[in-house]
This record gives C-alpha cells, sequence and structure tokens, in this order.
C-alpha cells in the first residue's frame, strides 16, 4: 500500500511538472524567423491606398475606379467612406 502511495505521489508531481514546463511562456523561445521578417504596418499597400478599396483589405485588391474585388468578389468602397472599422459613422 505504501509502494502505491508512493507511486501515485511521484505520478502527480511528474505530470504537474511537465504540465507547467510544456504550457510555459511561449515568448521564453522565440522563433528566429519571426525576428528577421519585416511585417508592413496596417494601412499601406494598394489594398488600403487606393481610391476605391475591398472591405476585406485582400491582398493585391483595390482600384482608382468602382468595381469588385478580384480575390473575395466584394464590392470595393469609396475610400473617403472607409474608416478605421470599415463602417460609416
Amino acid at each position: 500500500m505504501r509502494f502505491l502511495k508512493s507511486m501515485t505521489a511521484l505520478m502527480l508531481v511528474l505530470s504537474f511538472t511537465f504540465a507547467f514546463t510544456a504550457c510555459g511562456d511561449s515568448a521564453a523561445t522565440t522563433d528566429t524567423a519571426a525576428e528577421t521578417s519585416t511585417v508592413a504596418p496596417h494601412g499601406e499597400g494598394k489594398e488600403f491606398t487606393s481610391a476605391y478599396v475591398c472591405p476585406m483589405h485582400c491582398d493585391d485588391s483595390g482600384s482608382d475606379k468602382p468595381g469588385e474585388c478580384p480575390v473575395c468578389g466584394m464590392n470595393y468602397i469609396a475610400q473617403a467612406e472607409h474608416t478605421d472599422n470599415g463602417h460609416k459613422h
């Protein structure tokens, strides 16, 4: 009986140790590829700066004329009507 209690206690300690080390802070382990890559800030690129933009800001969308997004098929909206959250006030 004493052996069973000792084994149970050992298994609990090992389980908790594994759980806390496996679910630790992911910031402690950094991905070197993420550190060297550059990401364009929100608001740059044709999908943000054209006269007419896709509400979803699909890559390579946007036009100087009204139309339809070639990626998702949504209608372009005028940049003047487009706000930070995509809706008029």
